[in-house]
């Protein structure tokens, strides 16, 4: 039986071990710290590795991030507090026996092919014991690099930073607002994390400025009727009429949906580039703050000055006590001794960001290295399946030829839609790309048959929200209650809101949810045909 190498215990890590189980692959998980987790598992200190805020509220809801055999219990929050996501990952970890395959507090420090690569596909990894101090090599027939991509902070430099007397800290070290009581913060960065940062400091501190380069588009996490976003927005009906309707007609759609909630021009958000242009920014508080001016929004910062910040319409702000930086991560995979995981400009060339086109055999794979508008946790297990389907020689991968050609499709398709930016070059749309994994292993749907076979099955996996138990229907290890759990979707998500003596009411059922949807897109569709031939 192959051993594999598998480098991190975190969301991506776990679902890796758990399919080399299921493939009859030895697996050998190496996880530096003494818990599993990884970004999830806060802690008060954590150099060298992500860690979440202790507020941190996951974005993505709970339906939709599960892995695709294991659903979150009922009783959990649709969006769940950081401690709740930790809770999951230990029941997946109990349920499938993972920890036993786990090697903690132990740090690879080298990853480098064999002499005999090209004939053996294997790998010499160097571990070193951080208990005992012993350092080991061990030879594998593959590799997982289950690493993430928020380890390393990238910290902006401005005019004036070393005679700044105030605090400097970047997001990956702020944990939580105490010892910033009655202090005046600036918060560099409006993604997801400075929004969080600012919206918390604002209810303790005497002022937050949060600055901005380009502005944001704000995303509630709830959509009409209390309903998460990404259920409405995560459907394969959805992104096939995307592909029909003009992007500037689609955008339209979006951003005047969003206005209707807070007017962004208003609030000195508006970016200037459109809503699908940028990673938007999901949070549910600041507009609110904004509006209570415990967050003043201001430009991009020019320099700093001994005890204030100089922005870049010219005003001043005296007397800042701290700038927290809010400017995201670079990744890199620095243990791993080939080029063609090198990585520049946070950038990497990976086929579905997953294989290096040029290791041949492809015996190593980078999983969950990605920034969807979705979730990553399925996005990782089924990167981990076809990499371990692709180990075993069960499923074969197109040419290097090919492969290089969608790498370079990829990089042009986000060059063409996103504005420039370190946080967008490993960006995915989820549905489209979960189902280009899937054709690889095996497993998409086909919803011609599905339709003719299980009609009340396909409404669902169509029409509504695109879970990733579908991708349990079929193919290689399927599971026999995916059919049942996508058809009880529903049940889970309003499960918490429920007093239990209620009953479950036509309006909450998912058949009616999916029918007013479709209705309204046809009504979107015609007003928008209306308006292109008018």
């Amino acid at each position: 039986m192959k051993r594999i190498a598998i480098i991190g215990a975190g969301a991506s890590g776990l679902p890796s071990i758990k399919t080399c189980v299921e493939d009859d692959l030895i697996p050998v998980c190496f996880e530096r710290t003494d818990d599993i987790g990884g970004l999830w598992n806060f802690r008060e200190t954590c150099e060298g590795q992500g860690c979440v805020m202790k507020s941190t509220i996951i974005n993505t809801s709970k339906e939709m991030m599960s892995y695709s055999d294991f659903p979150i219990p009922r009783e959990f929050p649709n969006f769940m507090h950081n401690t709740k996501v930790m809770e999951y990952l230990r029941l997946y970890a109990e349920r499938f026996n993972l920890a036993k395959y786990i090697r903690f507090l132990t740090e690879v420090l080298k990853v480098k092919p064999v002499r005999n690569f090209s004939e053996t596909g294997q790998w010499d990894v160097e571990i070193k014991d951080l208990t005992t101090g012993a350092v080991t090599t061990e030879t594998f027939d593959g590799v997982l690099v289950c690493t993430g991509h928020h380890a390393q902070k990238h910290v902006p430099r401005f005019d004036g930073d070393d005679q700044f007397e105030g605090q400097r800290i970047h997001t990956h070290d702020y944990r939580d607002p105490k010892g910033f009581e009655d202090k005046r913060v600036v918060v560099v960065g409006i993604g997801n994390s400075g929004a969080d940062a600012a919206v918390e400091l604002g209810k303790v501190c005497k002022q937050v400025y949060l600055s901005t380069r380009r502005g944001t588009w704000v995303q509630y996490r709830l959509s009409d009727n209390g309903v998460p976003f990404d259920f409405h927005r995560s459907r394969h009906f959805v992104y096939d009429i995307r592909r029909l309707i003009p992007r500037e007609a689609w955008n339209f759609h979006a951003e005047y949906r969003l206005n209707r909630r807070f007017d962004h021009d208003l609030y000195g958000l508006r970016p200037d580039h459109r809503y699908d242009a940028q990673h938007v920014t999901i949070n549910d508080d600041l507009p609110n703050q904004i509006f209570a001016g415990l967050v003043k929004v201001k430009p991009n910062v020019r320099r700093l000055t001994r005890t204030g910040v100089e922005f870049e319409d010219g005003t001043v702000e005296k007397d800042i006590d701290a700038v927290i930086y809010a400017t995201g991560y670079l990744f890199g995979f620095p243990f791993v001794y080939h080029k063609a995981l090198e990585v520049k400009n946070n950038q990497v060339n990976l086929f579905k960001y997953v294989f290096p086109p040029s290791v041949q055999p492809p015996t190593i794979a980078v999983i969950g290295c990605v920034q969807p508008l979705g979730a990553v946790m399925p996005i990782s297990e089924l990167q981990a399946r076809l990499a371990v389907k692709v180990f075993k020689g069960e499923r074969k991968l197109p040419t290097v030829d090919a492969m290089w050609k969608d790498v370079w499709k990829k990089k042009t398709e986000i060059s063409n839609r996103y504005v420039e930016s370190l946080r967008h070059t490993i960006q995915v749309d989820y549905v489209t790309f979960m189902d280009e994994l899937a054709e690889l292993v095996g497993c998409k749907p086909d919803f011609f048959r599905l339709f003719t076979k299980d009609p009340v099955l396909a409404l669902h996996v169509y029409f509504g929200a695109s879970t990733p138990y579908q991708y349990r229907l079929v193919g290689p290890n399927p599971w026999p209650d995916a059919r049942q759990t996508i058809l009880t979707t529903w049940d889970r998500v309003s499960y918490p809101y429920r007093r239990h003596s209620e009953t479950q009411t036509r309006q909450n059922s998912t058949v009616y949810s999916i029918v007013v949807f479709i209705i309204r897109v046809v009504i979107i569709l015609s007003i928008v045909i209306r308006w292109l031939f008018a």
